[in-house]
């Protein structure tokens, strides 16, 4: 039975369902698990936590008012009388407002950065053989897709930012994301999004049972590596489906996440209609966050240029209708993209501008090409009335000798880094 109690009645031997508290506040990656130790409820109790939710059938229940006594006196005292049945009572999910740039960029490089870690411990235990613990997955999801609800940007710009080391579970959560942002553009329910997002982060668990050399490997791969790397989807199909609790549109997406429209792709050569809508969006989102990042064999391109790329591809790989809305909801130039103004300044995309022309997003400029010279960093909003200012053509970094245009977007939370 799942029960409300105050952090000061936790002890060792309770199994504790859940924290009364954001998952990105507590101690603990997975949100639900056995207090084994004194120095697991140590840490609950110096938090800022008051209360938490166990579940009596798996642990401990609390201590009687009789217990309670017996352990600070041996005096015995009559048992009290019994407590009704507690009534547990879901709380309702706040109302996501839409917030800036800068307002959700601290708060989602914290979500970004948890979410890593957690994702490398279920993906390690996976590797070991262990069941994915589906619960633990979904709070990630839970607080991935609220950054995204209050700003796309933030949240999907940070995951991008991704190292060679880190790319197999920092693409995971980036592909989480992007599911979640597309799925809102596509219009589908609130269950519908964080099923989406559960599957994006999902999607490639598969890979923990090709070696690393072989996903890391910075050269060509040989026949024999790529169908081994090829084998991902099935492999994680198959360790989804031994655990609890995992939605079909997981499994779905996990397995066909490679196919194609013309029915190139891989495992199963669909082709078409025989491809979910799920799986089409899993196959947009997952090639998109590829070609962004950096890996061992290749710098990743810029954002803008990588949705050039996948437009020419969209006939034969993608679902036009999906990745137009894909299109919309990053924006035509996506966080983070190099521009050149008609005035002939050099500016980063900044934030896409809800409601408005894709056209038309706030950019930060820093560098005329009139003067070759940087000038003071300035935040102009293209879609103010009376801007005369528009984006001329997306530019290529190296071109002009930049080394790192992401401080640009950053602002302030480049300082974290």
């Amino acid at each position: 039975m799942l029960k409300k109690i105050e952090v000061a009645q936790l002890r060792v031997g309770m199994y504790v369902q859940e924290l009364c508290s954001s998952w990105i506040d507590t101690p603990f990656w997975q949100k639900s698990f056995m207090l084994n130790d004194f120095e697991e409820l140590k840490k609950i109790q110096e938090t800022s936590i008051r209360q938490a939710w166990i579940d009596t059938s798996k642990g401990l229940d609390v201590l009687s008012e009789k217990e309670e006594k017996i352990q600070r006196q041996p005096e015995p005292e009559p048992a009290p009388a019994p407590e009704p049945p507690a009534i547990v009572v879901p709380p309702p999910r706040p109302v996501i407002s839409p917030v800036s740039m800068d307002d959700e960029l601290g708060r989602a490089s914290v979500i970004v950065s948890k979410s890593k870690q957690a994702v490398y411990s279920m993906f390690n235990e996976a590797r070991m053989g262990k069941a994915v613990d589906v619960g633990n997955a979904q709070t990630m999801v839970e607080e991935i897709a609220d950054s995204v609800m209050r700003n796309p940007g933030a949240l999907i710009g940070l995951a991008r930012l991704k190292t060679k080391d880190d790319y197999t579970y920092m693409h995971s959560v980036a592909v989480c994301a992007l599911m979640v942002a597309l799925a809102k553009q596509l219009g589908l329910s609130e269950a519908e999004t964080r099923d989406a997002g559960l599957a994006g982060l999902l999607h490639d668990i598969g890979k923990m049972m090709v070696s690393a050399d072989i996903l890391n490997k910075p050269g060509k791969l040989t026949d024999a590596e790529f169908v081994s790397v090829k084998e991902h989807p099935v492999a994680g199909y198959k360790m989804l489906k031994e655990a609890n609790g995992v939605s079909m549109t997981a499994l779905d997406v996990c397995l066909h996440h490679h196919e194609k429209m013309d029915g190139t792709g891989y495992p199963r050569r669909l082709k078409g209609d025989e491809i979910s809508l799920f799986a089409r969006m899993g196959a947009v989102c997952d090639v998109y966050d590829a070609i962004t990042s950096d890996r061992p064999y290749k710098q990743g391109w810029c954002p803008a240029e990588s949705l050039r790329k996948m437009a020419e591809w969209s006939n034969g790989h993608f679902d036009d209708k999906v990745f137009q809305a894909f299109v919309k909801s990053i924006g035509i130039f996506p966080v983070g993209t190099l521009v050149r103004l008609e005035s002939g300044r050099l500016a980063v995309v900044v934030e896409q501008q809800i409601g408005k022309s894709l056209l038309l997003p706030k950019v930060r400029v820093f560098f005329s090409t009139k003067s070759m010279a940087y000038i003071a960093p300035e935040l102009i909003d293209l879609s103010r009335p009376g801007s005369s200012d528009k984006i001329a053509t997306r530019e290529d970094a190296a071109k002009w000798g930049i080394k790192d245009i992401n401080r640009y977007w950053l602002g302030d939370a480049a300082n974290n880094r």
